[in-house]
């Protein structure tokens, strides 16, 4: 969302604003097979970082060492075999427009990633720094770019055309569709979707009891679908207008109020989630440019400001009240976008530069650098750890 994307993002918000309303076998698949890396030196810490490239002729998963001063040294690189993909308009920096296209289940020791230009999702099963088994599998619609898991149930959101979740039972490692799961969003993108209309994560409630869809400018609403106990969804979702304009990606408070990244006004909004509906939602902003992704760690909020190249930090308090902690607790490299924690790290992947830019969190909340691996491709995106 940089550059002539995050204009496109401000004019559209503005006039929105105007009108009333802004986680096998070593892959071989194009021609990549596993690379081994080099350490840094330090003791291993036995944590893992993935990242997915996302590249068009051939998407991989790097797979990340991480050492005991926070820092990463590359372990393999794993092909999905399937493609990555680029939204519309082709912005360099949130070529998936998401947050949740890799995940790892720990429970079952499965990292499932999308291949957005293949309209497929793959699952490895993970060993240590090592990924086999790889299995591909159609993801039930056009452009899949977020996932959601909660026990065996996993949901994909697929964020092309009317936009479609799709459902899969994990058996072993291997995702098996459940018939009569899949259910649309009722937008009206293209394939792929223009990255400020197409749906921004799929998530789980705390307890799987509800499957929520942020859906950005088409509408600027939160989704939210009930789950039955076979695994379907209820025939249609309760849609929830956001309390500012255009959410994105979103996590959980320990209370299990809703806490959402909404860019058009750069805030931070939590809500009680009472059935499908939101109610009382408090929000704050960052002061910054284009919020969209946000991680919990350690007590505080951390998110993306990807057009501002920089990471913001936020306490909530127990009655869901956000408050900004920091407006700029970190810069990054140019082009920040999703966020993973390893331990008392933090890692933010740069989808404009191709890094991964490292940072231990203080117990202030305050963010130390420890460094950047660089080298990665241009439009990567997608980014998990264990």
């Amino acid at each position: 969302m940089r550059h002539t994307a995050l204009i496109v993002l401000v004019a559209a918000v503005a006039a929105l604003a105007g009108a009333g309303a802004a986680y096998p076998d070593h892959g071989h698949g194009n021609g990549r097979g596993h690379e081994h890396g080099h350490g840094h030196g330090h003791a291993g810490s036995g944590s893992v970082v993935w990242v997915q490239t996302n590249e068009p002729g051939g998407n991989r998963i790097l797979v990340y060492d991480r050492n005991s001063d926070g820092t990463l040294s590359q372990a393999g690189a794993y092909a999905t075999g399937g493609n990555g993909g680029v939204a519309a308009p082709g912005s360099e920096s949130d070529r998936l427009a998401s947050q949740g296209s890799l995940q790892y289940d720990w429970r079952h020791a499965t990292l499932i990633a999308v291949n957005a230009g293949s309209d497929t999702v793959t699952t490895f099963k993970v060993k240590g720094d090592r990924l086999q088994g790889r299995k591909v599998v159609p993801s039930g619609g056009e452009f899949p770019a977020s996932i959601a898991v909660h026990g065996r149930l996993v949901y994909v959101l697929n964020a092309g055309g009317e936009g479609i979740v799709q459902g899969f039972w994990l058996r072993g490692h291997h995702l098996r569709p459940i018939a009569g799961s899949a259910r649309s969003l009722g937008l009206a993108n293209g394939n792929p979707p223009n990255f400020l209309t197409s749906p921004g994560q799929v998530g789980f409630s705390p307890k799987g009891q509800k499957l929520l869809v942020t859906t950005k400018m088409s509408g600027s609403t939160i989704d939210v679908f009930r789950v039955r106990r076979d695994g379907t969804l209820s025939t249609s979702p309760i849609v929830n207008p956001s309390a500012t304009p255009v959410p994105f990606a979103f996590t959980f408070t320990p209370q299990g109020r809703l806490a959402a990244g909404e860019a058009g006004a750069s805030s931070l909004t939590t809500y009680e989630l009472n059935g499908g509906t939101l109610a009382d939602p408090r929000s704050a902003t960052d002061g910054q440019t284009a919020l969209c992704w946000i991680v919990r760690a350690r007590g505080f909020y951390y998110v993306s400001n990807t057009g501002s190249n920089n990471v913001s930090s936020f306490t909530v308090g127990a009655d869901g009240t956000p408050s900004l902690l920091s407006a700029a607790a970190a810069s990054t490299n140019a082009g920040p976008i999703d966020l993973t924690v390893s331990g008392r790290y933090l890692y933010v992947q740069t989808g404009t530069t191709g890094t991964i830019d490292g940072f231990q969190i203080n117990g202030d909340g305050s963010l130390t650098a420890v460094g950047s691996v660089t080298g990665l491709p241009v439009g990567q995106e997608g980014i998990a750890s264990n």
